[in-house]
């Protein structure tokens, strides 16, 4: 018996079930009593799995339902269980539409709608049911059904969907939108969250099949499709949702007053807003409307109610999980004391590893007690009395917050909008690695021997124009540094950028020996081995209040590992805002505290210094350790008392700024070290850290993101842990974008200020931040506020962030200073005033600020009317309200966090020479340097390359390819120049055979068979990446030639090396074909008979395979 299957059972083994089934039949209106947690979920889908038929559940709230869809996905299914949302982001009353919610909607109306209509639980909650809905006969009028042989031309679907609504575009990413390219069609219905893609054969549909929104790539096939448009555009026929189900139904209602109130306070508000308040009732059903539609239908209620009384009651005996608070002494007993009464404990988790810790934990608290796990998460565990069984859940236990995730809402990953935002534009600045910054001048057709093809213009200073053939794409990188400066433009054949190239080569170089040199010497020096974890580290692990992620469980296995050794530790941890870097951090600090080592972290300010103490504080609470924090707020004689207690080894971890880096702070047994964004310290600093971490264990941490390939450089000799994914169960932030309006701001504090919380209102102006002021205490007169910004006193503005964090005031009204790295768990809504002229990272980092605890947060991005916004400001704002999850910019952050980062980490010399060449192309020559150091055979350079690569020397970093053999993508097969662009762009940097296939199944996927020109093309690709292997820097195929040219540095290590020698051979075995010459003291080969491109990669690839016998 499955997990599911055991929980239904004993549920359905109870009297009270029995009794539910067999006599609420007999009553109209049932009240289901004493129904707990869970339970009620698990009773639903029981009595719906024997019934059959349409259930809808009518919860009090859209979080309440959500949470029971989320129990009823696991427990019958996802086909079962839908979710029926209001359309509207926050309210009918706003106006403004959410798509996700409209698709769900139209997929339960359409379900609803079919003849053969299956059996179904539909869970929502009064808002949605307020809304109408298109009626029965609209329905169906306007449904489009397309199925696999269905004969019938591209032409007439088209007439039919620009009839229902539809809208031609290139490329389909949201509902409403079709597109056609040759004989395939993608249509995106607001029955589906994925759009379809059809293939014709003729006139017959060939095949049908979902794809993904982000990569466009298919998913599954379908035998069939519905297609449904946009069901409120016509607005003709609309009807109460509870008539559109009619009274075959049954109706699960959660509070029956609460419901009819809700929807009679909605019509309420709206009445105002409308233009003709008579509209109100073709938008809004009323209690009325929903007290007559439901009176002949079956209504099992959880609540009594005077207005429609119960006609028969089935009393329930279950009871709601107990609070243990994390004390799992009060876990055992209460197991224990269930146990002598004949009660069974199960607990439910999907995570093994925390099914392990648990009996890890209980074990060392009472050895005699015992419970059966079982493979499933619900939202709230409960007690039956009847069937004298307790269920209890994991997140309940080790009180975490638990996440729900509907199906059906639209998924558009943040990979399309870092495309997005990624896409070159005519007039951007560009680097060529071979001749400097230019701009771009678009895609342009060139002629070559009489052949057609695709290129990409350059415009240099005085309007010299290079043109860049389709083969070396990959030469050309957006220009990104970290000021906003505009760049110089370089001279075409001047030889300024050559000399720049290579200053910045030989600092690279320079670097990298340095740091071989101190990772030695690190190395050479001893350190303190700690030993393996004991229980009390296990138990702290379990209670953390969210699950690791893969990313997060590997840094703390690694940190671990280093610590257990008897080598100094010297390890970087990377990873965004709310990502977990601090638990980590947390765990360290504990296991050293636990061998009696003292701990010092260092931060680099005042406030991240209270923070910190917090959260130690806070996760240590009821550990055998002490935690004191040292900075400027402390008085003198504190800060003496607290001097004498680290020196006498009383204070385990000491927390604060560089204060404690002071000659009057003496340890009495230092054993780790944890500094926090490093970046941020001066020299002198950083000189006092070495010389203190030589011998001691360091864990550094820091938020800026780093690319993969400049591991080696930022920190150098460090070990480095990458957390790049989010944790699963962080609550996402909602987010909303609103045009400016008080009654969204009143709303916004009030709400925030009723749950007992605090606000940050960012207006980004000092001139009138007062004005803001004093609009929000007119607003919300209650409200304490207070201001900051960075035009205020150092000092000053920090006693008003301290003043904010101690929870003085109610909302802080400030500047983007809260950017930074201000942590306040209380503040749980950010208001973001004129959101339009914030970048998208930054609007990400503002987000940041709230949604760090267990509470629900909430972020309104407040601009004027879309039409008075740039195309690029609504989409960056449309960008960020999808992304609500935390740290789900971590891809977009990284856009300019890289750069910023980068800056800092390289110090101002490397820093200058990113803002001559470019980010991009600064991370090509560090590559390119690295590669050189290996090639002269330099000691120790292994350590600085990075996981890429596969051992290999490569002695050219790439190869030069000219030919005029046809090859590119033709208009009739792909037509949309920028998307041209982007895909010569992605083809042209793959290095990998692999992923030169899987493109080959993308493109064949999106646009169909590939043409002979595009087959040509993935071959160029092919040859390059053999070319280089093979040491070949350029390759021209002409007139039935191919000229292949060896590396162009006569004294190179590669004439003397294996490589050549193979290639010496080969050529030898083919004479009468390949012919080696001499040209001014530079060697290349000739070779007859190449009449394509796919001739010369069958050529390389036996050359390879010569080669690689004698290496």
């Amino acid at each position: 018996m499955s997990a599911i299957e055991r929980i239904i059972h004993i549920v359905a083994s109870s009297e009270a079930f029995g009794t539910l089934l067999k006599k609420s039949g007999d009553a109209q209106t049932v009240l289901l009593s004493r129904l707990a947690g869970s339970a009620f979920a698990v009773v639903a889908a029981a009595y719906a799995a024997k019934r059959g038929g349409v259930h809808i559940i009518v919860m009090q709230d859209r979080d309440s339902a959500a949470y029971l869809c989320n129990d009823l996905y696991a427990l019958m299914g996802e086909g079962e269980a839908m979710f029926f949302p209001s359309s509207y982001k926050k309210s009918i009353v706003y106006g403004t539409e959410d798509t996700s919610s409209v698709v769900q909607r139209t997929a339960v109306l359409d379900m609803l709608g079919k003849a053969e209509r299956r059996n179904a639980v539909i869970c929502t909650y009064p808002e949605a049911v307020a809304e109408t809905v298109a009626g029965r006969s609209e329905l169906q009028s306007r449904t489009l059904t397309l199925s696999v042989g269905m004969r019938v031309s591209m032409e007439i679907v088209e007439q039919e969907l620009t009839e229902l609504g539809f809208e031609r575009v290139d490329f389909v990413y949201q509902p409403g939108q079709y597109s056609v390219r040759g004989g395939i069609m993608d249509i995106f219905s607001y029955s589906e969250n994925r759009p379809v893609r059809l293939d014709f054969f003729g006139e017959e549909i060939d095949s049908v099949r979902t794809f993904e929104i982000s990569s466009q790539l298919s998913v599954e096939k379908r035998q069939s499709c519905t297609v449904v448009p946009k069901l409120t555009a016509g607005r003709s026929e609309m009807v109460s949702f509870a008539a559109f189900v009619g009274n075959a139904a049954t109706y699960w209602v959660d509070d029956y007053d609460h419901t009819l109130s809700t929807i009679d306070a909605l019509r309420r508000k709206l009445i105002p807003e409308l233009e003709n308040p008579s509209d109100v009732d073709s938008r809004l059903s009323s209690s009325k409307r929903f007290e007559q539609d439901t009176a002949s239908v079956r209504m099992l209620l959880r609540t009594n109610t005077a207005k429609r009384p119960a006609e028969m009651t089935v009393l329930f005996d279950t009871a709601p999980q107990p609070k243990f608070n994390k004390q799992f002494d009060l876990l055992a007993r209460n197991m224990e004391q269930s146990a002598e009464n004949g009660y069974r404990t199960y607990i439910l988790s999907e995570n093994k590893a925390q099914i392990e810790r648990l009996r890890n934990i209980l074990y060392s608290q009472n050895p005699q007690v015992s419970f059966e796990p079982l493979g499933i998460t619900l939202h709230e565990g409960f007690s039956d009395n009847q069937t004298r069984v307790n269920i209890y859940t994991d997140h309940q236990i080790f009180d975490r917050y638990h996440r729900y995730k509907l199906r059906g809402e639209i998924n558009r990953d943040q990979s399309m909008t870092v495309a997005e935002l990624n896409e070159l534009k005519v007039g951007d600045f560009v680097v060529h690695i071979d001749h400097g910054i230019g701009r771009f001048g678009g895609m342009v057709k060139t002629m070559d021997n009489g052949k057609e093809a695709d290129a990409v213009k350059l415009v240099y200073r005085d309007n010299d124009v290079l043109l860049v053939n389709v083969h070396n794409i990959h030469r050309i990188s957006r220009y990104k540094s970290a000021d906003s400066e505009p760049p110089r433009i370089n001279k075409l054949g001047s030889a300024s950028w050559q000399r720049m190239k290579t200053a910045t080569k030989n600092a690279v170089k320079d670097i990298a020996r340095e740091l071989i040199a101190l990772y030695a010497k690190r190395k050479a020096g001893g350190g303190f081995a700690f030993s393996p974890d004991g229980y009390l580290q296990n138990e702290l692990e379990a209670s953390f209040a969210y699950e690791d992620t893969p990313d997060q469980q590997k840094a703390n296995e690694l940190v671990k590992r280093d610590m257990e050794s008897s080598e100094p530790m010297d390890r970087l941890v990377c990873g965004d805002v709310g990502f977990g870097k601090t638990e980590v951090a947390v765990r360290a600090a504990f296991k050293a505290a636990c061998d009696s080592k003292q701990v010092a972290v260092l931060v680099p300010t005042t406030i991240l210094s209270l923070q910190h103490y917090r959260t130690f504080s806070e996760r240590l609470k009821g550990f055998p350790v002490r935690v004191e924090y040292l900075n400027r707020s402390k008085s003198a004689s504190e800060t003496k008392q607290i001097l004498a207690d680290v020196k006498a080894g009383s204070i385990d971890i000491l927390i604060g700024t560089h204060k404690i880096l002071g000659k009057n702070v003496e340890f009495k047994d230092l054993g780790l070290l944890i500094i926090d964004e490093e970046q941020k310290f001066g020299v002198s600093d950083k000189e006092k850290l070495r010389q203190m971490s030589v011998h001691v264990d360091t864990l550094t941490l820091t938020a800026t993101p780093i690319p993969r390939t400049l591991q080696f450089s930022l920190m150098g000799s460090r070990d480095l842990s990458i957390i790049s994914t989010p944790p699963p169960n962080r609550m996402p932030i909602v987010t909303e974008s609103h045009t400016f309006g008080e009654e969204i701001i009143k709303d916004a504090i009030d709400y925030e200020l009723s749950r007992g919380g605090q606000v940050y209102f960012v207006h980004n102006r000092v001139e009138d931040i007062k004005r803001v002021e004093g609009m929000i205490n007119r607003l919300c007169p209650d409200a304490r506020t207070v201001v900051g910004h960075g035009q205020m006193k150092a000092d000053q503005l920090e006693k008003t962030i301290m003043d904010f964090i101690f929870g003085e005031y109610d909302v802080l009204i400030a500047t983007t200073i809260v950017e930074n790295g201000i942590d306040i768990p209380n503040a749980n809504t950010i208001i973001i005033d004129g959101a339009q002229n914030f970048g998208l990272s930054e609007l990400h980092q503002l987000r940041g600020r709230v949604g760090r605890s267990n509470r629900k947060a909430f972020c309104y991005l407040l601009s004027p009317p879309d039409e008075q916004l740039s195309s690029d400001s609504r989409r960056r704002l449309r960008a960020i309200e999808e992304f609500s999850d935390l740290g789900s910019g971590f891809n977009i952050a990284m856009q300019d966090l890289d750069i910023r980062g980068a800056g800092n980490l390289f110090g101002a010399e490397q820093s200058g020479f990113i803002a001559d060449i470019g980010f991009e192309t600064y991370r090509k020559i560090l590559d390119e340097a690295i590669e050189e150091l290996r090639a002269d055979g330099v000691a120790g350079v292994e350590r600085l390359v990075t996981g890429d690569s596969d051992g290999r020397i490569r002695y050219v970093s790439d190869c030069y390819i000219e030919t005029d053999v046809e090859a590119g993508f033709p208009d009739d097969y792909i037509s949309q120049s920028a998307e041209k662009l982007k895909l010569y762009r992605e083809l042209d940097s793959i290095t990998d055979e692999g992923r030169l296939d899987e493109f080959v199944a993308e493109l064949q996927d999106r646009f169909g068979p590939l043409p002979p020109q595009t087959v040509e093309l993935v071959g160029a690709v092919r040859l390059r990446r053999m070319c280089v292997e093979m040491g070949i820097e350029r390759a021209k195929i002409k007139n039935g030639m191919m000229l292949l040219h060896f590396v162009s540095d006569s004294g190179s290590s590669y004439y003397k090396s294996d490589l050549f020698n193979g290639v010496l051979q080969f050529v030898l075995q083919n004479k009468e074909k390949i012919v080696l010459k001499q040209n001014n003291n530079k060697l290349y080969l000739t070779v007859r008979n190449i009449k394509c491109i796919g001739d010369a990669c069958e050529l390389l690839s036996r050359m390879c395979e010569s080669a690689a016998k004698i290496r």
